[in-house]
């Protein structure tokens, strides 16, 4: 039976969120059923749907939360008074340092939402697109003051320099990308390089 404590309640959902995205990443969101989600939990096989009415709501959930948490760390990025390749090294450090500290989660954004255009990240364009509305801002801001050129686009600059990050994830979640603590490191000044080293306006000699 669910509990009336609040609290308790609270606690109880995130445990069940927490068991899903380890079952999403170990099985995959579309083999793997509400029973798994439970057994991982440690609790009754009802009781998960006392929270969510089905695996769909708990893989939304778990999406919305974490972009959102990426959609607030790029605004407050770009509040700083900071030069734009500051800026974007700034988002990719976070981007990247949420993947080392809780790969498992950002698995499941990447492979079951993000990556997954005819399903679940056609359902969340809107949330997607803000992300690159976002990082575009900032590129457009750059090149008004002359501090990047406008050869491109902001909104095909923000695509590749998120596309990029998600491309190394990517490597990293299925092994084809060395994990070592240096690596992470490098592929952030990888990233920011890569598309900040085009974007750059330089001396004419």
């Amino acid at each position: 039976m669910a509990t009336r404590n609040p609290q308790q309640a609270v606690e109880r959902r995130r445990q069940i969120l927490d068991a899903a995205v380890h079952v999403f990443a170990r099985q995959g969101f579309h083999t793997c059923r509400v029973s798994d989600i439970a057994d991982e939990a440690g609790v009754a096989y009802g009781l998960v749907y006392h929270y969510f009415r089905s695996k769909d709501e708990v893989l939304d959930t778990l999406f919305l939360e974490r972009w959102g948490v990426l959609l607030d760390a790029i605004r407050e990025t770009d509040r700083e008074q900071l030069p734009a390749r500051e800026k974007l090294r700034a988002i990719a450090s976070f981007i990247v340092d949420s993947y080392r500290h809780e790969p498992d989660l950002m698995k499941v954004i990447i492979v079951e939402v993000t990556r997954a255009a005819n399903s679940f990240g056609r359902a969340h364009l809107a949330e997607i697109r803000e992300a690159y509305d976002l990082i575009g801002g900032i590129v457009a801001a750059a090149q008004r003051s002359g501090e990047f050129r406008d050869a491109v686009t902001p909104a095909f600059a923000a695509m590749a320099f998120y596309g990029a990050i998600e491309q190394v994830l990517t490597g990293w979640i299925f092994d084809v990308l060395p994990g070592a603590p240096e690596d992470f490191d490098q592929a952030k000044t990888f990233i920011v390089e890569t598309i900040c080293g085009g974007l750059e306006r330089r001396a004419v000699r």
